[in-house]
């Protein structure tokens, strides 16, 4: 069996009134795609965007307007080694934009952007940006690799679009935020008490106050909003009347604040791994990644049973069990403080706690690679063999991104005993996804409150398209479907796979085709 395996994909078109499905063959298994890029842009409308001439405009929520002057492009920076320099025929510049979109003639901050000019300009639609996600990940590369023949575009895409990629504010060369990662490194993960839970709340608190002093005002200004204006001021200083955009990841959260907020805009919207716009709060956040990992066993168990190139069935350690049963007694050995670390030649005297188990099943069950997955399974379970344990804990860039745009509060200590008791009982064989519970608990004390989403603005916006894979433990299907959902007219493409990031060669190659037929269709 490959691994992953990729056995169905189903589109799904989706309105006010209409659901119908659609099923077709299966594909193989994913390529490997650039570690810092994420995204591909959007959309194809009947007609080229306008070229407008002089100064452009972008408009904030409170009525004022902030001039934008046109682009001056340049020379792109060289890469820090090991990394290849960018394509040759990348250009690079920045954008100033208010600090601050409340007042648009208040400081402002400057947005690295990079441009890969389309190989074929009578044929040329327009401009496709795109954002990576992360969130926290530099999005420039998109463009400054745009030809890369393993990561990039394909050569089709890139005679039809001008690709732009952007650092979003606080990202990578767009004044990079700074917090003390030594109080990172003192925050307690996994909180067994009231008295931790309130250390944790205190801690994060004091690493949200040092990122302020750090980084400055802009600190508090890295939200999915400010960024989605930022988009269009980069789109009035390219000249452009509307952009295509490709969002994966987080990058999708943007996407769909841009077409909130200017869905007059947009000749496309692709997202790819959608999040779920609905801002939904801690207790649901978690069920629903939970629930995806569960089921992500599930299907191991499946493909154990039948394949002899798992190793709980090659070594006869299931007789005659559900791989699910396996899951279920090294919890009980977990809780009952027996369960250890294995070692070469049998256990060795470092205990493994039920949190640490469910952190490792929620990565090793991520990454789609049923064989590893399954040979250390069988080592925990026998005390001879290893495990690749992971560092869990949300970053600083991603704690000053989602607790704004999401609020992931909760009241206390009992209340998190709560939820995870509830969370436990909809994920019996795993209990939680631990990104998931990170991203939860990073939120918790942050001294940045959440933002309030933007009113959506009045105008049409163009059929959209989301996709998204049917095991991903970083987007959930449930969060894709409601993406979809919130849009008059849009396409919901899943695969029948584990991982996330459908936009790559290899595996998933039928979705990227998928998407790039659907930004160069004039009618999307």
């Amino acid at each position: 069996m490959e691994a992953p395996s990729y056995e169905a994909e189903t589109v799904t078109r989706m309105n006010k009134s209409l659901r119908k499905s659609l099923r077709t063959n299966t594909v193989p298994k994913p390529g490997v795609r650039r570690a810092t890029t994420a995204v591909l842009l959007v959309l194809s409308a009947s007609a080229a965007a306008l070229v407008v001439p002089g100064p452009a405009f972008a408009r904030a929520s409170s009525g004022a307007t902030a001039a934008v002057p046109p682009i001056r492009w340049g020379a792109c920076p060289e890469a820090e080694p090991p990394y290849p320099d960018p394509s040759p025929k990348a250009q690079c510049a920045t954008v100033k934009v208010p600090l601050d979109w409340s007042k648009p003639k208040g400081p402002k901050v400057g947005i690295f952007v990079a441009r890969y000019r389309a190989t074929d300009p009578a044929r040329r639609i327009g401009v496709l940006m795109s954002n990576p996600g992360g969130p926290g990940a530099p999005g420039s590369d998109d463009a400054l690799y745009a030809d890369d023949p393993i990561s990039g575009y394909t050569p089709a895409m890139l005679q039809r679009f001008d690709m732009i990629g952007f650092d979003p504010r606080g990202i990578g060369r767009s004044q990079n935020a700074e917090c003390d990662e030594s109080i990172a490194d003192s925050v307690p993960t996994r909180p067994r008490s009231a008295v931790e839970f309130e250390r944790m709340r205190t801690l994060n608190g004091r690493l949200a106050d040092s990122c302020l002093k750090r980084t400055g005002p802009l600190a508090a200004h890295m939200d999915g909003e400010s960024v989605a204006r930022d988009m269009d001021a980069i789109r009035a200083a390219l000249g452009e009347s509307r952009i295509s955009f490709l969002g994966h990841s987080y990058g999708t959260f943007l996407g769909e604040r841009y077409a909130r907020l200017f869905p007059g805009r947009l000749r496309a919207l692709a997202l790819d791994s959608a999040m779920d716009p609905s801002r939904p709060d801690a207790e649901r956040y978690l069920t629903d990644g939970s629930v995806t990992i569960d089921n992500t066993l599930k299907r191991l168990a499946a493909w154990c049973e039948k394949d002899a190139a798992c190793a709980l069935k090659s070594k006869g350690l299931l007789k005659g069990k559900d791989l699910t049963a396996v899951t279920d007694e090294l919890f009980a050995r977990a809780d009952a403080g027996t369960l250890r670390d294995p070692g070469p030649n049998g256990p060795t005297r470092t205990k493994v706690d039920a949190d640490k188990l469910s952190d490792f099943l929620t990565f090793a069950l991520g990454k789609g690679n049923p064989e590893a997955t399954a040979e250390q399974l069988a080592a925990l379970y026998t005390g001879k063999g290893e495990v690749d344990w992971v560092l869990t804990g949300a970053g600083s860039a991603s704690r000053l991104v989602l607790c704004r745009d999401y609020d992931f509060r909760i009241r206390d200590h009992a209340q998190y005993l709560a939820i995870r008791k509830r969370v436990a009982k909809a994920a019996p064989h795993v209990r939680y996804n631990a990104q998931s519970l990170d991203t939860v608990l990073g939120c918790q004390g942050w001294t940045m409150p959440p933002k309030p989403g933007p009113v959506r603005a009045k105008g049409d916006l163009p059929p959209v398209l989301v996709a998204n894979a049917t095991h991903d433990l970083a987007t959930p299907l449930p969060g894709a479907r409601r993406m979809a959902n919130s849009f008059p007219k849009a396409s919901l493409f899943t695969m029948d796979v584990v991982g996330h990031w459908l936009y790559r060669r290899g595996g998933t190659e039928k979705a990227m085709r998928a998407i790039d037929t659907y930004l160069t269709s004039p009618k999307g």
